[in-house]
């Protein structure tokens, strides 16, 4: 088994009234902008297999568009600090992308998220169309009411008084079998995740339970998250978000996934409109770390046909 890439490095960016940590893969000469933004209890290493093999086209296909990647770490997760408002909605999170990719100023991007991070993007690119250019989703966690055994777990930690009691057991098992479980909660085939990248997971586990507000800011994001649950339909719900979509969109589902229902992608296809939705055989929660060759496929195909066009000046509904 060969040894994976290590992590892209990165920089602290101030925006807004805050800092977030941004890892960067630098493209060729030319190369298209993109901004990928991780899960619930991710952060931007999960992107870092597929990041490398966007920043270069396929050998059988020079004349196709390299990617110059960025990965956030969103408020609170990975290596950025804590959020400056102690605001962890998805209309925080959302403002901190739109903050990144001003600051940036390489807009329109191919923005992409998984998870937590998918619906992050939809509100991005339904209330700022003018940042971008293409959206992509891995199992993004839109409002579903009939959710699985693992979200439910999810659900439990954001009760009043025994979210934060839950937290305290868990963190009294080993980081190995915490790694252990969430692998294989996210992996449809537990057995690909390379030894180094678990190893890593463990170190990084260690680390952020030592920073004494990953918790909080982990019950905080999943109560955010829970919240947009409650509202569904409503008018400044996700899924009306989805249906404003302009942006040429990829939703990816994996057929194995044990946080969101595959079946999710017959909403998807009808909320997004022209959306090209695939569900990928065999695959779990986190496509862009299982198969990141078939994932860049399948958005090289999305970028075929599009082309950069200039700013727009600001035209969507400021976050």
């Amino acid at each position: 088994m060969t040894d994976p890439i290590a992590a892209w490095p990165g920089e602290l960016v101030s925006v807004g009234a805050g800092e977030v940590f941004v890892r960067s893969a630098p493209g060729l000469e030319g190369a298209e902008p993109a901004l990928f933004v991780h899960g619930l209890g991710g952060s931007a290493t999960n992107w870092t297999d597929l990041m490398d093999v966007l920043r270069n086209p396929p050998a059988d296909r020079p004349d196709e568009p390299s990617l110059a990647c960025e990965a956030v770490d969103l408020p609170g997760f990975g290596y950025s600090p804590q959020s400056a408002s102690g605001d962890y909605s998805i209309d925080a999170m959302a403002r901190v992308v739109c903050d990144l990719i001003e600051k940036r100023k390489y807009w329109p991007v191919h923005l992409a998220g998984n998870s937590l991070g998918g619906a992050v993007c939809v509100r991005v690119a339904a209330r700022r169309p003018d940042l971008v250019r293409t959206l992509t989703l891995i199992s993004p966690a839109l409002p579903d009411l009939r959710p699985r055994v693992v979200p439910m777990r999810v659900m439990l930690l954001c009760a009043p008084g025994l979210g934060p009691w839950l937290l305290a057991r868990v963190q009294r098992i080993t980081a190995e079998e915490r790694t252990a479980i969430s692998i294989r909660d996210v992996y449809a085939d537990p057995s690909l995740v390379h030894p180094k990248r678990r190893a890593e997971e463990v170190a990084e586990l260690v680390r952020r339970d030592g920073l004494g507000y990953a918790g909080y800011v982990l019950l905080a994001a999943a109560r955010a998250l829970v919240a947009e649950y409650v509202v569904h339909w409503g008018p400044r719900s996700l899924w009306r978000d989805a249906v404003r979509v302009s942006a040429p969109t990829l939703v990816i589902y994996g057929s194995h996934d044990r946080l969101v229902r595959p079946a999710m992608a017959a909403l998807a296809a009808r909320a997004f409109r022209g959306a090209r939705v695939v569900v990928l055989s065999r695959t779990g929660h986190a496509a862009m770390r299982e198969c990141p060759g078939l994932v860049a496929k399948e958005m090289r195909a999305l970028f075929a046909g599009t082309r950069r066009c200039a700013p727009a000046g600001g035209d969507g509904v400021r976050l």
